[in-house]
């Protein structure tokens, strides 16, 4: 399963076939170290191979932006790293273009695509580029390690500030592990009111110690600055900070989400004749 073979099949398919008469597009992600490979890997390539120019931007996830666009009729994102969620409810909403599976690039063994990618990784209108984590972290000079998620929900023994992202996704599944609920079972339990409420109760038990987040580089700083012992955190960004940046800070991998970014092109609704 080439994991590697993945930003190539979503930029054959979205991105050159979709826009490699532009002379420029605009590709959008998260920012911070993880956009800076994507732009050593995958566009400063492709714009030597092309001729072409890519305009790369930041933000902070989500559909409301490309809704927008979309709406307004004024699409100016070529190419968008999503997350999983915002890949489907795009979809579902015919924000985004479908991609063809059969059309992208075989394996290097020539397994075709649809064979060749983990499973889950090609969405009707997306296709995933890296499989990562919400994890949590902390700060070894502030606070004793904790060792599980029901740690992180124990601001009895552990006490001080968490960090939480400004989203209910992972916060509803790791609120439902600290409370004793195995992992695989997680999702059954979300999909009935009772294990909605049993999550909420449990995030209840940290209010008054909560500080939101809601971009990529603020758990970090989060943890720089002293404003909390833990965060919720993407694991690229912790990775970066203690191994690039030479901060004293330990993921905790009990209770980590796994997830997909997807490559997606919008759908530009007018004028797709002319591209």
């Amino acid at each position: 399963m080439k994991l590697k073979n993945m930003m190539t099949a979503a930029a054959v398919a979205a991105l050159i076939a979709g826009t490699a008469n532009a002379g420029s597009i605009t590709v959008v992600s998260w920012g911070g170290a993880y956009t800076k490979s994507q732009i050593e890997a995958y566009h400063k390539p492709w714009m030597a191979e092309t001729g072409n120019t890519i305009i790369s931007e930041d933000y902070n996830g989500g559909v409301a932006e490309v809704k927008s666009q979309v709406e307004a009729g004024n699409v100016t994102w070529d190419l968008v790293d999503v997350e999983l969620s915002d890949a489907v409810r795009g979809c579902d909403e015919g924000l985004f273009e479908e991609i063809d599976a059969s059309v992208l690039p075989a394996g290097a063994d020539g397994t075709p695509a649809k064979d060749d990618f983990v499973a889950g990784a090609i969405n009707d209108c997306a296709v995933a580029s890296i499989v990562w984590s919400t994890v949590f972290a902390y700060d070894s000079t502030t606070t004793k390690a904790p060792a599980t998620i029901s740690d992180f929900f124990d601001v009895a023994n552990f006490p001080g500030k968490r960090g939480l992202r400004k989203n209910p996704k992972a916060n509803l599944e790791m609120a439902l592990m600290a409370d004793g609920v195995a992992a695989g079972d997680v999702y059954a339990m979300l999909r009935t009111s009772e294990g909605v409420d049993r999550a909420f109760a449990k995030l209840d038990t940290l209010k008054g110690n909560v500080v939101w987040w809601e971009a990529g580089a603020q758990p970090p700083q989060l943890l720089a600055d002293g404003e909390v012992v833990m965060t919720t955190a993407y694991n690229g960004r912790i990775f970066n900070a203690a191994v690039n940046e030479n901060k004293p800070f330990v993921v905790v991998w009990d209770g980590q989400i796994l997830d997909f970014d997807l490559w997606r092109s919008e759908e530009r609704r007018v004028g797709k004749e002319c591209r």
